[in-house]
């Protein structure tokens, strides 16, 4: 288990095995890695950040990570894999499960409410980004980041 606060202040517990918490997630975070870069979403609030959202009622959670990176990047994914699983202590408290997953296909971006496309970031581009999201600057995300570069190679 990692524990950690976030930018908002908030304590994070952030766990690489399979259903460590009893919260449910209902929220999901995808890191999608293509010829050498890390798909990104511009959020119109936030900023760069990982694909990810909600889940709607009556999706599975892989439904979920599905739909939110095509309806923020218009890039679809396949070969979904859990990866990890995070729990923000905040008002209320949730917990987001994180994917990965490959390209399947590329197809060109209508906007929607929430984002303004998509980007391709390669690892420094990411690191040195003036513009990232408050969840992307956190010990957390630096630690999901270092553990799906590990596995990424293993695959």
């Amino acid at each position: 288990m990692f524990t950690f606060i976030d930018e908002n202040g908030c304590k994070c517990e952030l766990s690489f095995t399979n259903k460590p918490f009893e919260i449910e997630p209902k929220h999901v975070l995808v890191f999608v890695f293509h010829e050498g870069k890390w798909l990104c979403t511009i959020n119109k609030k936030r900023g760069v950040e990982f694909p990810g959202g909600k889940v709607e009622r009556g999706e599975t959670l892989e439904e979920a990570a599905i739909r939110e990176v095509y309806e923020e990047t218009a890039v679809q994914i396949s070969d979904l894999k859990w990866f990890a699983y995070y729990v923000v202590h905040d008002t209320p408290i949730f917990s987001k499960a994180v994917f990965t997953g490959k390209v399947e296909r590329i197809d060109e971006f209508v906007e929607e409410h929430e984002t303004l496309g998509m980007t391709w970031l390669s690892d420094e581009e990411l690191e040195n980004h003036p513009n990232l999201s408050f969840y992307m600057k956190d010990e957390g995300m630096k630690k999901m980041l270092q553990e799906v570069k590990h596995h990424e190679r293993q695959w």
